[in-house]
């Protein structure tokens, strides 16, 4: 059978629609035509440092410009993307880098000194500035460029954020890409005169999902350097952008600070993802009449893998929807499929989904089983089909043969008037195996007591649901991409 292959995306974008906007930030605009100039020449530098097809270069920028030109260029190369989160520590970045055995480390000057302090860390492999590279004279000759991707090649190589031990790197091909492109907008149509926000970091699979989901479909990209409320806020109200990708943190922080005022109707997609979604929150959505997509999708699914339309909010409301075209989704326990209302693991299928975790075997033999990726993650379908996401297995509270989710807590807790967010994970109990424990953060000028809380929570919720102690903090941790890291909260002891 002969291997299936696609054009190369930004080439054929280029020939289809060469003098469409493509990527627009802080003022500066280039149509799909420089873009495609750009990607090539830099290209050609890449190949300067003895970058080839199937090299691994490893990737430390902030959304910007530059980085849709390096990515773009590394697929001209052949070379396999490997994005790095830049909350990471030196250390933490240096296992990553020699983990994908990277042949290039490049960053940008945001990240000079982190960057310098992992090169040390790692003498095998080169590291390079932006501006080096930019500046950088092209080799005499054309280097050879990928114009055909086979759609089982592999495209990145995106680490977990760890949970439990190291994290792994989930291998994405070029096909798992297309089909996520293909997915996302089979679900949420589209426009010829979409304008998709990526505010969300592009070494996350949120924000790269958007950067070849535009070249795709031949929309303009916005590149929002970080994420912030008043500016995201400002890009829908006057810029025209029609589609923004947010967590219900980032959310819940632009819904306040839009106040009384209302989107235009030419935003038609809040794409929300990052796990369960507070109800109170989905509540002032449906009140302020904000058209929020709610999704569940991994790393490993290459983003979004079941959306929930908004014309479902109301009736389906904390539901994550039905998995996309072409996948399927299960909720399996004890090795058994179960039925509507039954809670399980949820498991899913498709040409979405991961081949398997770099250099990591035995991890992906526990993770893909007859061709299902089994998530970790709890829940359930309803009678009608329509999924909802409970929390992560790992950070499940089992208190006196009790499930206690903390997502559930969390939404109570977020729905009082005081506070702006809620956290909850489980402490050891010398009788009760586990019990829960919450830390919030109040909104400015508001004050509650603990016991007012636990009292609230009480009114509720189920005795063995209500936290044992509310501990009241600043913020909470979380990642890059504003999900929150349960994990991480008894740090804050």
């Amino acid at each position: 059978m002969a291997e299936q292959t696609i054009p190369n995306w930004l080439a054929k974008r280029t020939f289809l629609t060469p003098e469409r906007i493509a990527v627009e930030s802080s003022g500066h605009v280039w149509t799909y035509r420089e873009l495609d100039e750009r990607a090539r020449t830099t290209a050609a530098k890449f190949a300067c440092f003895g970058v080839r097809e199937g090299d691994r270069v490893a990737l430390l920028v902030k959304n910007g410009m530059h980085t849709v030109e390096i990515i773009h260029a590394l697929h001209y190369i052949g070379a396999v993307l490997v994005p790095l989160n830049v909350r990471l520590s030196a250390g933490e970045l240096a296992w990553q880098v020699t983990d994908a055995d990277a042949r290039l480390f490049v960053y940008d000057s945001s990240q000079e000194e982190k960057a310098k302090a992992v090169a040390e860390k790692v003498p095998g492999c080169e590291a390079v500035s932006w501006g080096t590279l930019a500046s950088t004279a092209p080799g005499s000759g054309d280097p050879p460029l990928k114009r055909v991707m086979a759609l089982d090649a592999l495209h990145s190589i995106m680490y977990t954020s760890g949970t439990t031990g190291r994290p792994k790197g989930v291998m994405l091909t070029y096909g798992n890409h297309w089909w996520s492109a293909v997915s996302s907008a089979l679900n949420l149509g589209l426009h010829t005169g979409d304008r998709w926000l990526a505010c969300v970091p592009m070494f996350h699979m949120s924000g790269l999902s958007i950067l070849i989901r535009s070249v795709i479909y031949g929309i303009t990209l916005v590149v929002h350097e970080s994420f912030q409320p008043d500016v995201v806020n400002r890009a829908l109200m006057k810029e025209k952008v029609t589609i923004v990708s947010v967590v219900s943190a980032m959310l819940d922080r632009m819904v306040e600070q839009l106040g009384s005022s209302a989107y235009p109707e030419t935003f038609r997609c809040m794409l929300l993802g990052g796990g369960p979604v507070p109800l109170p929150l989905l509540d002032k959505c449906l009140r302020k009449r904000i058209p929020v997509f709610q999704t569940y999708g991994l790393t490993e699914t290459a983003s979004q893998i079941a959306t929930l339309p908004p014309e479902y909010m109301a009736d389906k409301s904390g539901s994550a929807g039905k998995p996309l075209f072409p996948s399927e989704l299960r909720i399996v326990a004890d090795g058994k499929e179960q039925l509507p209302g039954q809670e399980g693991e949820i498991v899913v299928k498709g040409p979405t989904v991961t081949p398997g975790y770099w250099k990591r075997e035995r991890a992906t033999a526990n993770t893909l089983r007859d061709g299902w990726l089994h998530t970790g993650d709890i829940g359930y379908v309803d009678e009608d089909g329509f999924l909802y996401v409970l929390d992560r297995r790992s950070d499940l509270i089992i208190s006196g043969g009790e499930n206690v989710y903390p997502a559930e807590v969390e939404s109570h807790l977020t729905s009082h008037p005081a506070v702006r967010e809620a956290g909850v994970t489980g402490v050891p109990h010398p009788r009760w195996g586990q019990v829960p424990v919450a830390f919030v953060s109040l909104k400015d000028d508001h004050a509650v007591s603990e016991e007012a809380l636990r009292q609230y929570c009480r009114e509720k919720l189920a005795k063995y649901k209500v936290p044992v102690r509310i501990h009241f903090v600043d913020k909470l941790p979380r990642n890059a991409s504003n999900k929150l890291l349960r994990r991480e909260l008894l740090k804050l002891l």
